[in-house]
């Protein structure tokens, strides 16, 4: 996916979830957050980030921060790429060959699934999750407790009862890590639910991303260690 207008500058601080302070052409600015986790690891005073101008004029905040330099490596942070990079390589056939069908908030049951696929006899849904959080070039997620991701893991079992194939991948923002593992230090719920749901037939993937200021594109399979 391919954004706007550019622009570079160096963040000062985050008062909230929403918004942070960062000096832009000489001045201060208050930028829209394109991510509401913590991200305490890469919104550090002084690192270079990069906004997004936005194409509303009457907007309160005319810039988006999308994404950050972590000593040598560009991370992108906007939590609405990873959907938007998927269903490029999903409609690409990155996924299946002879994809008919892509259906983006499928709802399941009581669930809704990020994408519902058909390729052939194949009828698939699949979760998303974008994953930022970088420690001694090893990528995990999540970065702070999430109830939510593991009713997502769940669910996909009951598709896999049901006869569906199910998938969640994880769409790591970012460009040379070794290797991707839950972060059970940070929420062991979640580690053993991914457990559970490969053995149950969730194909549990990861990928990671090239990723420049103004591009992010899925690029290539990253080993799982569960």
């Amino acid at each position: 996916m391919k954004y706007g207008t550019i622009k570079k500058a160096s963040f000062l601080s985050r008062p909230n979830r929403f918004i942070a302070r960062v000096e832009l052409d000489g001045r201060e600015e208050i930028v829209h957050v394109k991510n509401t986790g913590r991200c305490r690891e890469l919104l550090l005073e002084n690192a270079e980030v990069y906004l997004e101008e936005s194409a509303n004029p009457d907007r309160k905040t005319k810039y988006d921060l999308i994404a950050v330099k972590k000593a040598e490596r560009l991370i992108n942070m906007d939590s609405s790429a990873p959907n938007k990079v998927v269903e490029e390589w999903l409609r690409a056939g990155g996924f299946c060959d002879n994809v008919s069908l892509v259906k983006p908030e499928s709802k399941y049951g009581s669930s809704r699934f990020d994408f519902y696929v058909e390729a052939g006899e194949q009828k698939i849904f699949m979760e998303v999750k974008g994953v930022t959080l970088e420690e001694n070039n090893v990528v995990m997620f999540p970065d702070a407790p999430s109830e939510r991701a593991v009713k997502h893991i769940r669910e996909l079992q009951e598709a896999v009862k049901h006869g569906y194939e199910a998938a969640v991948i994880f769409v790591i923002q970012m460009k040379g890590a070794d290797y991707f593992t839950p972060n059970k230090k940070m929420h062991p719920e979640f580690a053993n639910a991914l457990v559970q749901a490969q053995k149950a037939g969730v194909k549990i993937l990861a990928y990671d991303c090239l990723v420049s200021p103004d591009e992010i594109k899925l690029s290539s399979p990253v080993p799982v260690v569960l």
